[in-house]
């Protein structure tokens, strides 16, 4: 007796063609993902910035922020040794050039100038005794002189008389001789103490010189020493801000100790700091300007500090013309230093590609807007609203600027 077969299920029957289709369908599957993942993904316009790369005028610049600082600041000294007696200017006190800041006291300083004031007195006490000697001195050689010259004139007369009487017969020749020879004496003594009176008087002249000078330099030497007591008063040596005070009451201060600060306020300087990477391009000269309340106020660079901290340098700018009207210590301000002159560059919008790619390469878009691709470039100079192009694209060129958070990966994208 024949057994009927029962049929098989259909998934058995047909197993080798639903195989086949499944294995068509994985291979479909697979090759739209390699389709999808390919670089050619599909991006919203929207999402992106596009801007045409441009020949145009090209400004090197650099925006940086500015922070106000006064134009000198300086240091007050104190000049004298001494204790801290009293202190009269506050911090942040507003001073003018010879205000009092604070006063010292030095008793020491008082018993020198006591000594000193007994060392010139009695300095001058022998100044006017040699004065009175050098005088009396004088008077009596004048009347030494005066003396000779009476009894030359008296030997003088009668030398004529005498010899008057030797041609009447009246003397003899010896006696008209030792007449002859007394006036002759008489008339040398003469010459002699007029010569010592002239000697005295040269020497007198410059003795009295001497004692000028001695005089004068006592008085000098005096009025120095005097002078140290307002020494022991500290004031302001020019006008300006007292920034701050270092000494308290009764601390003792030595001579030559920094005791505070002034800030000169007529004038202002901009603080700047920059990346090492401008050091080699930035020296005294060099323009720069802010833009504030609708003004622009020159600058120029005054002073390049070369010493860089964590790849930053510091500059000093100082206004050109006109301040702001309401600047003040520790305002900042965004300062457009100058690198050099505009060149006409190629050069496309500043953008968050170049932090993406480093400045190797872009998207740039067809011609037909649809598509973008990947190309590379070289950037050049930079200032904070364009880029230098060197290479890799031309003049009408179009490309990707922004929204490469979404793009990064890609080498090729769809525009819709």
């Amino acid at each position: 007796m024949d057994i009927k077969k029962q049929p098989k299920p259909w998934y058995i029957r047909y197993r080798y063609p639903i195989l086949s289709g499944a294995a068509g369908i994985a291979i479909l599957v697979y090759a739209l993902f390699l389709i999808v993942t390919s670089g050619t993904r599909r991006v919203d316009m929207d999402s992106v910035v596009i801007a045409e790369v441009k020949k145009a005028p090209f400004w090197e610049y650099v925006d940086v922020e500015g922070l106000v600082h006064p134009y000198k600041t300086i240091q007050v000294n104190a000049m004298e040794n001494g204790f801290v007696e009293r202190v009269v200017a506050e911090e942040g006190a507003m001073l003018q050039q010879g205000d009092t800041i604070l006063v010292l006291q030095n008793p020491e300083l008082y018993h020198s100038i006591d000594d000193e004031q007994d060392a010139w007195s009695s300095k001058l006490r022998n100044c006017q005794e040699q004065e009175i000697e050098m005088t009396q001195k004088t008077i009596n050689l004048r009347q030494q002189a005066l003396d000779a010259q009476h009894q030359m004139a008296s030997l003088k007369k009668s030398l004529k008389q005498s010899r008057e009487e030797y041609r009447m017969g009246i003397k003899s020749k010896a006696e008209l001789e030792v007449a002859e020879e007394d006036y002759e004496y008489q008339r040398k003594k003469v010459l002699l103490q007029m010569q010592n009176l002239k000697h005295d008087s040269v020497s007198t002249r410059l003795k009295r010189e001497m004692i000028a000078a001695n005089r004068m330099e006592a008085n000098k030497k005096l009025s120095r020493m005097k002078g140290r007591t307002q020494q022991l008063v500290v004031r302001a040596p020019v006008s300006g801000q007292l920034s701050y005070v270092g000494v308290t009451q009764g601390q003792q201060v030595s001579s030559g100790a920094s005791i505070g600060q002034i800030k000169v306020m007529s004038q202002f300087k901009l603080q700047i700091s920059l990346a090492e990477y401008y050091i080699d391009r930035v020296i005294a000269g060099l323009p720069a300007h802010i833009e504030y309340d609708g003004h622009q106020f020159p600058l120029c660079v005054s002073r390049v500090i070369p010493e860089v901290k964590d790849h930053q340098f510091v500059c000093e700018l100082t206004f050109s013309g006109k301040t702001p009207a309401n600047i003040r210590l520790g305002k900042s301000y965004r300062v457009l230093l100058e690198l050099g002159k505009p060149e006409q560059a190629l050069v496309i919008p500043n953008g968050d590609f170049f932090q993406t790619t480093n400045g190797y390469w872009i998207f740039r878009v067809s011609d037909d807007g649809k598509k973008a691709q990947r190309v590379n470039i070289n950037v050049g100079r930079q200032n904070p609203q364009q880029f230098e192009i060197t290479s890799g694209l031309k003049p009408g060129d179009k490309v990707i600027v922004n929204g490469y958070t979404q793009i990064a990966s890609e080498k090729e994208i769809d525009l819709r």
